[in-house]
């Protein structure tokens, strides 16, 4: 970590007759737009999209004032003194570039919400990494909750930071959940306390690189006030740490899924323990809760309690707290959900692991598996998933558009398990999958619906994706 470098917050930014472009309508496009019109900017929305939900959103907007030009995202509008732009606009895109050329700042709507916070405003509690991030930002909120403090859990997970942090709700501290795309975007986020929990190769033609894509997500931890947060069985988050500027007696706290070194947290004996934030750390470690008050028990899921925790302990919460926010805690759906069971094999639903380092922590909390896999790929390469997850494997039936580069892996490391390719790319697809699955499976083997791929190829997203594969389960139960 950085020598004890003190790096301030953001200063106040005066908007009244400044020129601003807000780049992209949408969820977080409108919201900024209006919130610099009310403090006296002069807006310009440019939006690449010119459809009839664009077109309403801009009759919305031009109605207070705001110009908006539809069909137009490249161009730098005339006088313009900052860019406020969507997280997910490339950094490559025309306007940027030529915002740079003109020396023009560019900010994402999680620094615009990070300047417009008011004196005494919430610290903010921040959660980065491939996989995980909403499920840890629930648990935290959970937790801060059951310590009796006011918080909501904000940022990429639906609710807008501009909501949060501009609405008449007062917070004692926010859980916020960041992604490489907004963290980008944000030069002067200061959190309180920050965890990455993992680092995977995602979105890399969005980043450029896999060091491009880390740096982002390394911008988290500058300027920590009082923890990193950082997974020991993952040596890029910690590496982040050692290169961050923090603020003067900011502290490095690593979890583990084994016994915890002192300044860590981790599990002994299906006890989650604490030695980072207890009186002589070197002898002693409080019990925070147990593994099966953990919803569910899985691996990573573990993992994501103990950062949570981390980062509510590094807020001075009591350990009591800690074991009733993960005991009130429900995951979302689709996050490793059991769905059933039919004939003793039990039905798990994760669809929400749309990339392979979400789909090897699912197919790590099962054994015997019949796996079923496949979507877009988005890129990515299936040997390494494979290698590591074959000896778990019962079966495997492959579905979607790159089911082949999945079929290709198995025949090269897993050629003993039986492989059920279906061609159809329909959405009654997931019937015949489930059906197939069935058919293979025996009692004691887990049916696990893990696709390490996209899902826009047969489905809307991987909610529908999920509901399908429930929907099966039960039309095969009944």
């Amino acid at each position: 970590m950085g020598s004890g470098k003190v790096i301030s917050g953001s200063e106040p930014f005066d908007f009244q007759g400044k020129h601003v472009t807000v780049a992209g309508l949408g969820v977080s496009g409108v919201p900024a737009a209006k919130a610099l019109h009310a403090r006296g900017a002069t807006v310009t929305v440019v939006n690449d999209g010119d459809d009839a939900r664009a077109r309403a959103q801009a009759e919305e907007l031009r109605a207070l004032g705001v110009t908006v030009r539809l069909g137009d995202g490249a161009t730098l509008p005339e006088g313009t003194e900052l860019i406020v732009t969507a997280p997910g606009w490339q950094p490559g895109k025309p306007l940027f570039l030529a915002a740079r050329e003109a020396g023009v700042p560019v900010w994402g709507d999680v620094e615009l919400a990070w300047r417009l916070r008011g004196p005494g405003a919430a610290p903010w509690l921040a959660v980065t990494g491939t996989n995980g991030k909403t499920t840890t930002v629930q648990m935290l909120a959970a937790i801060l909750k059951a310590a009796g403090l006011r918080t909501a859990a904000v940022g990429n997970i639906g609710v807008s930071l501009l909501d949060a942090v501009l609405g008449e709700e007062t917070y004692d501290v926010l859980a916020v959940e960041l992604s490489s795309y907004q963290l980008h975007w944000a030069p002067s986020l200061r959190a309180d306390s920050a965890a990455v929990l993992n680092l995977a190769p995602d979105h890399l033609d969005w980043h450029g690189s896999m060091e491009a894509y880390a740096a982002d997500k390394g911008r988290i931890y500058q300027g920590n006030r009082v923890a990193c947060v950082y997974n020991a069985a993952d040596k890029l988050t910690e590496d982040l740490v050692r290169e961050a500027d923090v603020e003067e007696g900011c502290r490095a706290v690593g979890f583990t899924l084994g016994a915890p070194a002192p300044s860590q947290l981790g599990v002994v004996d299906g006890i989650l323990v604490d030695r980072a934030f207890v009186e002589n750390r070197q002898k002693n470690a409080q019990e925070l809760a147990e593994v099966s008050d953990v919803k569910p028990p899985a691996p990573h899921n573990i993992a994501n309690a103990l950062a949570a925790a981390a980062l509510a302990r590094a807020f001075g919460v009591p350990a009591t707290a800690v074991r009733d926010g993960l005991r009130a805690f429900r995951p979302d759906a689709h996050r490793i959900t059991h769905v059933a069971d039919i004939d003793g094999v039990a039905y798990v639903d994760d669809s929400k692991a749309t990339n392979t380092h979400a789909a090897e922590a699912s197919l790590a909390a099962y054994e015997p598996i019949v796996w079923i896999a496949g979507g877009l790929a988005k890129g990515a390469t299936f040997d390494e998933l494979v290698a590591k997850s074959a000896k778990r494997l019962r079966a495997a039936v492959l579905i979607g558009a790159d089911r082949a580069l999945i079929r290709d892996a198995l025949a090269r490391h897993a050629p003993e398990v039986p492989v059920v390719d279906l061609e159809r790319t329909d959405t009654g697809a997931m019937l015949q999958a489930v059906t197939e699955a069935k058919r293979l499976a025996q009692p004691g083997d887990t049916v696990l619906l893990a696709p390490a791929c996209a899902s826009m190829d047969m489905f809307t997203n991987y909610n529908q994706r999920g509901d399908a594969f429930a929907e099966a389960v039960r039309e095969l139960g009944a």
